[in-house]
Parts: structure tokens; sequence; C-alpha cells
């Protein structure tokens, strides 16, 4: 199990897997705005989308947890 957390503070755009999805390394998972640009978040291994913790609309911090695969 793996997490994925946030490097830079923005604002959740689209959440493009649900809970239960498979998903490729590399594939874009989140995106997100920050400093005025669309940053797509992406899987950094291949599993299944365990939990997603983060909503459209939410603004988060640095280290904020995104989202959790399971390989």
């Amino acid at each position: 199990m793996s997490e994925m957390k946030s490097r830079v503070p923005g604002i959740i755009e689209e959440i493009l897997f649900s809970v239960g999805d498979n998903v490729t390394k590399g594939q874009q998972v989140i995106i997100m705005e920050a400093m005025k640009m669309k940053m797509p978040i992406p899987a950094h291994e291949s599993g299944t989308i365990k939990s997603i913790s983060v909503n459209i609309g939410d603004r988060i911090n640095p280290g904020a947890l995104l989202f959790i695969i399971e390989p």
C-alpha cells in the first residue's frame, strides 16, 4: 500500500478515478490547480485505488494525503 501526498498547496479540480478502479503507473488520477497552473497528479505505481482523501474544490496544503494505491 502506498500513499500519494501533495507536494504543493492547491485546489482539487478533477478526480479522474474512483475507489476500486485499477490504475497503471503514470496515469493521471487527480488534476489540481497550483500557482495558477493545472498540475496532473499521476499514479506512482500500478494497482487499485484503495481510498481518495480529497474532493473537488478542496484546498490542500503540502503533505496532504491525496489517495492510496494498493498494488
